[in-house]
Order: structure tokens, then sequence, then C-alpha cells
């Protein structure tokens, strides 16, 4: 699919410098430090971050002790969590073709990386999601909330990148979830005063 090329490219040119500006994102953001430890807190069993980028959450996940995992569409991301982080695991993988067990995971967190896949995409992904989850299984989503595609042609450090941004509609996301085999628990709307809103929202698989 041309837009995974894409992405894989694109994050394999920023890879060092997304690292860098990402590197304070829980220091700087309480709100998602603290989804993060709630996320720790409820699954009881091996977690995975898809779409872990240089590794900063799934790194945390460890420290409070959760059995996390990453995976990355992005050779050089993986590359540089590993170095970063020697304690997680960390693999080239993608969340439309997750190489994971069915059934083999606690949790899975996916901040912000559902944003550059297409809406016919997301179901796929969606599905697998819920494939190598267990039954009561925690499902996070971090996304930007709004309407709308945006192709990013530059990137951090400025960079040259080609990915589509897509921003969704709490409902829209809501509906697939529940469709895929989720039950939503939670839904929390961060900085909702800016023009490009995020939200976090909280699943369990259901049996």
């Amino acid at each position: 699919m041309t837009w995974l090329a894409d992405t894989r490219t694109s994050y394999d040119t920023v890879a060092s410098s997304y690292a860098e500006f990402v590197a304070d994102a829980l220091s700087s953001q309480p709100h998602m430090k603290a989804a993060l430890t709630l996320f720790a807190a409820e699954v009881d069993g091996p977690a995975v971050d898809v779409g872990c980028g240089p590794g900063q959450f799934t790194a945390y996940l460890d420290s409070l002790g959760v059995d996390a995992s990453g995976i990355d569409l992005s050779p050089a991301m993986i590359e540089i969590a590993r170095r970063n982080h020697p304690g997680p695991r960390f693999e080239v993988g993608s969340m439309t073709d997750l190489p994971l067990p069915d059934a083999s995971m606690a949790g899975v967190l996916a901040f912000w990386s559902l944003i550059h896949v297409p809406d016919d995409d997301v179901p796929v992904a969606l599905a697998h999601f819920r494939r190598v989850l267990r039954p009561g299984g925690l499902l996070v989503i971090g996304y930007h909330v709004g309407a709308g595609t945006r192709l990013k042609t530059e990137g951090y450090g400025g960079h040259p990148m080609r990915v589509h941004v897509h921003l969704r509609q709490p409902w829209w996301l809501a509906r697939r979830v529940r469709k895929a085999g989720f039950t939503i628990e939670a839904e929390w709307a961060l900085n909702p005063e800016k023009e490009v809103s995020q939200a976090i929202l909280f699943a369990r698989a259901s049996a």
C-alpha cells in the first residue's frame, strides 16, 4: 500500500528529529501521562505499544512494571527505541498486519498512530487489535479530533515527509471501535480549546 511505504519512508527520514521533539512529551503533558499510568494499572499481562516511534511511551509503561513491547513501521524508529530504551522489546511491524498471536495481549496502546491510517483501513487495524487482545483486554487510542485530512510534506527538523494526517470526530472512531468488538469505557478530551484538539479513548475487548 502506498500510504504504508510513504509513512515508513517519512518516519525513517525524521526519526532522530522526531525523537528529540517528543522527548519531554510526558513531563509537558500530565493528562497524557495520567492516561498511560491508568493503562498500566488496568493491564494484567503483556501489553504492546503499536506505532511506538522512538519508544518513550513503551519505556514509561515498562518503568511502571508492565510487560511492555513496542512495534513500529519505521526501522529507524525501532533502532532509536532499542538504543535509548534497552529494557522493553521493540520490533518492526505494521498495525494492518500485526505480527502477534491471537489473544496474546492484555493491553494494546495506539497513541497517535492511527492518524496516518486511511479511513478504509482503520477497521483492518482495529480488527488486529481485537484479534491479539484477550477478552477483557484494554485498548487505549490517542488521536487528533476534527474533520478532514491534510498532507504533511515537511516534518520535524524541516525534513521532507509525505504522510496524510487524518482528523476524526469521536463518534466516528467510537462507531468503528464498537463494530470491531469493543465496549467503550471512557473518552478524555485534551486541549479542547485548541483548533485541533486531541482525545484518548478507553475500550475493552468484548467476550
